[in-house]
C-alpha cells in the first residue's frame, strides 16, 4: 500500500528489548546508516545495570536511543518518536519516554501471559500504562522471522537472533534508511567465518522492510534531510573511540610510543581495548591483574619516555589514588581518563554521572595538584584526550581527563581531521647543562622539570614517592619541602596561561549565566536555544578545563548578577566555583539519576529562578 511520506527536521528512535535482544547493535547499525546519509545525529545506549537480570523482567531491559536530525544534534532526545518494544518489559520501562504522537512498534509474540506476566502486568499493557491513543503496530516479530528463514537451514535459536533485524528492515522503511548500509555491514561481518549468514541476514531485513510497505498500521514515513555540516569527511564515533584515537594522534605529534595499563572496568573498557588493535602505530597495551597494577605500570611507562595513560571508573579511580600522588611527587607526564559512572562504590556501573569531580580535584593524600580537564561530547573526546596528553608531556604533570557514561558509550558525527590542522608536543626532555644534572632544575615559564629517561649517559638520577631536591637528593629540610610543595602548585596554575579562556555563548553580561561542565553541554546548549526562541535572555558558558580555571573566568562571571550551575551530581562543581571565586550568587540545577538531563530539566530550573 501507498504510505505518505512527511518532511521533518528531527526523529528520536528508541529500540529496546531483552540484553539478548540485539537492541544496542540495531540501534548502532542505524544510526551510523544515518550518519553516512549525512544527518546529524546523537546516541545514548542504555545499558541493564545487572549483569544476568532474568529474562523478561524490566531489570534486565536494554535500550539504545538515537537523534537524527537535518541539522546538528546536541542531545539524544529528550522523547522519542517511535519506540520499539521486543517484549512487555521493555515497554513498561520505556513507556515514560514516549511522546503524544509517538508510534509504538511491539513484537506481539512476545506478549503473550508469561510476558506479561514477568513484567507485572495484569490486563491489558497498552491501557495500564495511558498509552492507547499512541500509533501502535503489533507485528508477530518472531513468527516473521521464522516464516523468513523457514529454508535457510538455521536452527531455531540462530533464526530468533535475526529478529532484531526484521525490526531493523521495518524501521529503515518508516524513516526511509537506505538499507544498503546494513547490507554492507553484513557482508562484512560475515564474510570470513560464517558466509552462510550472509545471505539469511539480508533477507530478513529486506522482508521487515518489505513487511512495514505492506501493513495499514505504517500510516506514514518519514524522510529526515541530511544536515548542513561542515565540508569534510564523517565517521559516526564513540567517545571511548575518540579519546583513544586523541591519544594515538597525540603520541604521533610527539613522537613517542604510546603506553597504556588497565584494568576492564565498565564503561572505560573500550578504550583499552581500541588502543589494543592499533599495534601497528606503536601503541603498546597492558591488561592488569587490578586498578593499581594498571596505573603503576603506566607511571614506570613514563619514566621510560613513553606517553604513558591508565583508563578507569567509578571505584578503579579510588583504587588508583595512591600511585596517583606518585606520579605527583615523582613529576612525571601521565594522564589518567575517567569514564565516570554512578556511584558511590559499585553503584549502577551501566549508568552516568559526574560525581567523580572531588575525587579528581582533592582525592590524594598531601598536597597533590593535579590538571583536571573534561570533554563535552563524544566527538569532543579527541580534542581533549589529545589536549590532556599535550599538557602532561609539556608541562611534566599528570592530568585527568574526566569522561562520562553518557559520552564514552555515545555516539556523534566526527569530522576526521588532518594532522596538520593539530600543534606539534614538544616533551620537555633533559638537555645538557654545566655542572651536575638537576632532575628538578625548571623551566622558568612553565616551571616544568627536565624529564631524563633510563639509558641517557650523564643523566643517572633518583625520583621515587620521598621528598627530594631540586638535585633528586632525598630531603625532610622543612624549607625545601615547603618550596617544593608551592613549585608544584605553582606548576599546574601556570598551566592556565596555555588554555583557551572561557566563551560566553550569548550576550557578556547580564542577569544570568548558565554554566556547566563535561556532558551537560549539548543539554544546556539546546535548552538556552529553546529559550532564547521563547524571547528569553540567557547566556552560556561551559567549561573543558576545570584545574586550573580559564584565566578570564573572574571576568566573565563580574558581568552576571546570578549563575546557575549545571551538573550530574549534588553540586560539586558549584562548591569548587565558589570556594575558588566567592562572592557571586551560584545557584544549583542537579540530577542524580544515572541518567543525563532532560533540556526541560534546565529549562524548568532557570524558569524557577528567573
Amino acid at each position: 500500500m501507498q504510505h505518505k511520506v512527511i518532511d521533518t527536521n528531527d526523529v528520536v528512535i528508541r529500540f529496546a528489548g531483552d540484553s539478548g535482544d540485539g537492541m544496542q547493535l540495531t540501534g548502532t547499525l542505524f544510526a551510523n546508516m544515518s550518519a553516512i546519509y549525512g544527518n546529524g545525529l546523537s546516541t545514548f545506549p542504555d545499558y541493564p545495570a545487572e549483569i544476568r537480570a532474568p529474562k523478561g523482567t524490566v531489570a534486565g531491559v536494554s535500550g539504545f536511543q538515537v537523534h537524527i536530525g537535518s541539522h546538528k544534534v546536541n542531545t539524544p532526545g529528550d522523547f522519542c518518536d517511535m519506540l520499539v518494544a521486543m517484549n512487555p518489559a521493555a515497554l513498561k520501562a520505556n513507556a515514560k519516554w514516549l511522546k503524544r504522537t509517538a508510534t509504538v512498534l511491539v513484537n506481539e509474540d512476545a506478549f503473550d501471559d508469561l510476558g506479561l506476566n514477568k513484567a507485572g502486568f495484569k490486563g491489558n499493557p497498552f491501557e495500564e500504562l495511558h498509552i492507547e491513543d499512541r500509533n501502535i503496530i503489533c507485528a508477530p516479530i518472531t513468527k516473521l522471522t521464522e516464516e523468513s528463514l523457514k529454508d535457510s537451514g538455521l536452527d531455531v535459536v540462530a533464526v530468533h537472533k535475526c529478529k532484531n533485524m526484521f525490526t531493523l528492515g521495518m524501521a529503515c522503511y518508516i524513516y526511509n534508511r537506505p538499507v544498503e548500509y546494513i547490507y554492507n555491514y553484513i557482508e562484512t561481518k560475515f564474510r570470513k567465518k560464517h558466509p552462510e549468514m550472509i545471505e539469511p541476514n539480508r533477507k530478513v531485513v529486506f522482508d521487515g522492510f518489505n513487511y512495514a510497505s505492506n501493513i495499514q498500521a505504517v500510516a506514514n514515513t518519514y524522510q529526515i534531510a541530511p544536515a548542513k555540516l561542515e565540508k569534510g569527511v564523517y565517521r559516526n564515533i564513540t567517545g571511548n573511540q575518540a579519546a583513544a584515537w586523541g591519544l594515538i594522534a597525540a603520541a604521533e605529534k610527539s613522537g613517542l610510543p604510546l603506553f597504556c595499563g588497565s584494568y576492564p572496568i565498565t564503561p572505560a573498557t573500550a578504550i583499552l581495548e581500541e588502543l589494543a588493535i592499533h599495534k601497528n602505530l606503536n601503541v603498546k597495551t597492558m591488561q592488569t591483574e587490578d586498578e593499581i597494577a594498571g596505573i603503576c605500570s603506566a607511571i614506570g611507562a613514563a619514566f621510560a619516555g613513553n606517553l604513558a595513560v591508565t583508563t578507569t571508573s567509578g571505584p578503579g579511580l579510588s583504587l588508583k589514588s595512591e600511585a596517583l600522588g606518585l606520579a605527583v611527587m615523582t613529576e612525571l607526564p601521565l594522564v589518567v581518563i575517567d569514564v565516570q559512572r554512578a556511584g558511590p562504590c559499585t553503584g549502577m556501573p551501566t549508568k552516568t554521572e559526574q560525581a567523580d569531580l572531588n575525587e579528581a580535584l582533592y582525592g590524594r593524600n598531601g598536597e597533590s595538584p593535579m590538571v583536571v580537564m573534561a570533554a563535552h561530547s563524544p566527538a569532543h573526546c579527541f580534542q581533549m584526550a589529545f589536549m590532556a596528553a599535550k599538557t602532561a608531556l609539556e608541562n611534566m604533570v599528570p592530568v585527568m581527563l574526566l569522561s562520562e557514561g553518557f559520552l564514552g558509550n555515545g555516539s556523534e558525527p566526527w569530522r576526521i581531521p588532518s594532522m596538520s590542522d593539530y600543534p606539534e608536543i614538544h616533551p620537555r626532555l633533559a638537555t645538557p647543562a654545566d655542572g651536575p644534572f638537576r632532575p628538578f632544575r625548571r623551566d622558568p615559564e612553565t616551571l616544568a622539570r627536565e624529564w631524563a629517561v633510563p639509558g641517557m649517559k650523564g643523566f643517572e638520577h633518583r625520583v621515587g614517592g620521598l621528598e627530594k631536591n631540586h638535585y633528586g637528593v632525598l630531603s625532610n629540610d622543612p624549607d625545601n619541602h615547603e618550596l617544593m610543595v608551592r613549585e608544584r602548585a605553582e606548576k599546574v596554575a601556570r598551566v592556565a596561561r596555555v588554555i583557551p579562556e572561557l566563551e560566553v555563548d550569548g550576550d557578556p553580561s547580564g542577569e544570568l549565566l548558565i554554566v556547566g561542565w563535561g556532558g551537560t553541554y549539548g543539554h544546556i546548549l539546546s535548552a538556552v536555544q529553546q529559550m532564547r526562541e521563547e524571547g528569553r535572555n540567557v547566556s552560556f558558558a561551559h567549561f573543558d578545563y576545570i584545574c586550573p580555571l580559564p584565566a578570564n573566568t573572574e571576568k566573565v562571571f563580574s558581568g552576571f548578577r546570578r549563575i546557575i550551575v549545571c551538573e550530574l551530581n549534588s553540586g560539586q562543581f558549584a562548591d569548587y566555583l565558589r570556594a575558588k571565586l566567592p562572592g557571586y550568587e551560584y545557584l544549583q540545577c542537579n540530577k542524580i539519576q544515572g541518567q543525563t538531563f532532560l533540556v526541560r530539566d534546565i529549562v524548568e530550573c532557570v524558569t524557577e529562578n528567573a
